[in-house]
């Protein structure tokens, strides 16, 4: 009897990890698998109407309050299409290089669920509005190029909410006609990490362009995720299942993480992996069941006969490309060419659109980028990452503010310390530097009569550190400067503390 070991199985519902029976040793293996990952991204386009009527978009409205007869599906009523929705998907294609059709067509995704009014999706099928297009990531140092096998428009669906207590579930059909643009990878990625580079690069594009609020917790950008795995070096493709229920990036990369890991056990146990629909539960950490995976022609895909082939011109085209804005990739390409930053600062003040016009607006009036930066990557950087997670649009300390308060270091009229003390109360209280440091009474000791005195207290109190110092330990030159800023409440000018000492020490 041969007893197939590779590896430890999981019971994907429990988390339970089930070993070899004792006393027998698990058989050793070469089998090395290849992890294979495509993303289904939907993003939900900023217009102020839904794709097919005049109902509005805004989230949040009482249930079933944006609705119409056309978004509900009556019977009688013609669907017309949102030019701007082909617009913003336009967009979407020439950021992510992909060829654009110049004929696209809408065609019905027939399938039964509760918050589907007309028992159909209308969406794009075989002649989607784009295809072929790539993104670039980068994972620890590496570059990699992600395919994009096509851009689509299409309706959202309703939404059901599920009652807490009673074994009942509600329908808000204020979702339904909502304009998206599905974005669908080649099945080019090989990780988690590379999963969420490339989730972070789509959205960042998105919030750039400003089609898209990639609201993940309101369902404003969303992923399924299609994962197999595959021994290295095979061509044909594992059997995949699909992930689904991720609200958040952190969530994507753990979900895959576990089901890479829930894949492997499987096939190493001997056994076969289920094409299968799973749901993420995020409390648990663990994957669980929901359906059969569907296959495109279970959706019995047809042309939309209320709706003509959307036509795109090359002039359109063009029109469009002008008045797109300066990109993640090439907005990062100019700080490092022109201000001198290195890739990862360059990565971080261009992760985002808010941060980088933050940074602009600020180095317009305060020309030191490098100095600038610093303190955005580290105090400001450290408030919008904190308990309150601030959104940097309702930030406190405006551009303005924050280059007045580092022009008051650069003039001496504060230290690099006090104004750490001084952008902490413009958090609180919005004030402005100067208005903060004249009513503390922060203004930096630069009189050198002053500070003498102190300076030769400090070495009289200290005799033992000032012969150390003078026998060669040079590094108590901070312990001095330390006693000084202690006794100045951190007033005293760095600068002229360490010369004052030097000279002192030096008698």
């Amino acid at each position: 009897m041969i007893i197939n070991l590779h590896g430890p199985a999981t019971d994907r519902n429990k988390g339970q990890r089930l070993c070899a029976p004792p006393g027998l040793v698990p058989l050793a293996t070469t089998m090395e698998f290849e992890t294979v990952i495509g993303l289904e991204v939907h993003a939900q386009l900023k217009t102020k109407s839904k794709i097919f009527c005049n109902c509005t978009t805004e989230f949040g409205k009482p249930p079933n309050t944006n609705t119409c007869p056309v978004c509900l599906g009556m019977p009688g009523v013609l669907p017309v299409l949102n030019r701007q929705v082909v617009e913003f998907a336009i967009k979407m294609a020439i950021a992510t290089n992909c060829v654009i059709a110049g004929l696209n067509q809408f065609a019905r995704k027939n399938y039964f669920y509760p918050d589907l009014p007309k028992g159909y999706q209308v969406s794009q099928f075989d002649l989607p509005i784009a295809q072929h297009g790539y993104v670039d990531i980068e994972v620890d140092g590496k570059a990699r190029r992600i395919g994009l096998t096509r851009i689509h428009m299409e309706e959202d669906a309703g939404k059901l909410i599920h009652d807490d207590v009673k074994p009942q579930s509600y329908v808000d059909l204020n979702r339904t006609g909502v304009p998206l643009i599905e974005i669908v990878s080649e099945p080019d990625i090989r990780s988690a990490e590379e999963a969420a580079a490339y989730l972070k690069k789509l959205h960042a594009i998105l919030r750039y362009l400003d089609i898209c609020d990639g609201n993940m917790q309101e369902g404003s950008f969303r992923c399924d995720a299609n994962i197999s795995l595959r021994q290295v070096g095979q061509k044909e493709l594992g059997t995949r299942t699909e992930l689904k229920n991720m609200n958040s990036f952190r969530n994507v990369q753990r979900a895959l993480e576990f089901e890479v890991r829930r894949q492997r056990d499987v096939l190493l146990d001997g056994g076969k992996v289920v094409q299968e629909t799973l749901l993420w539960d995020a409390d648990r950490n663990v994957t669980n069941s929901m359906r059969g995976k569907e296959e495109a022609h279970d959706y019995r895909y047809f042309p939309d006969p209320d709706l003509v082939p959307v036509v795109i011109d090359e002039p359109w085209v063009a029109r469009i490309k002008e008045s797109m804005p300066e990109l993640p990739d090439a907005k990062k390409q100019r700080f490092i060419e022109t201000l001198q930053f290195n890739e990862e600062d360059a990565s971080i003040l261009t992760s985002s659109w808010e941060l980088a016009d933050y940074f602009e607006s600020a180095l317009s009036l305060y020309p030191d980028a490098k100095k600038l930066g610093n303190w955005i990557k580290t105090e400001m950087m450290r408030e919008l990452k904190g308990e309150d997670g601030l959104d940097i649009l309702a930030f406190p300390v405006t551009p303005e503010n924050l280059a007045a308060l580092l022009a008051l270091i650069d003039k001496g009229t504060i230290s690099g310390k006090i104004a750490k003390t001084v952008f902490d109360e413009m958090m609180k209280s919005g004030k402005d530097a100067q208005t903060i440091v004249k009513e503390k009474n922060l203004v930096q000791m630069s009189d050198e009569g002053d500070l003498i005195q102190i300076v030769q207290q400090i070495v009289q109190e200290n005799p033992q550190q000032v012969a150390d110092f003078k026998g060669g330990k040079t590094k108590l030159m901070g312990f001095f400067v330390g006693q000084l800023m202690q006794k100045t409440k951190g007033k005293a000018n760095p600068k002229m503390a360490n010369e004052l000492f030097m000279q002192e020490l030096s008698k």
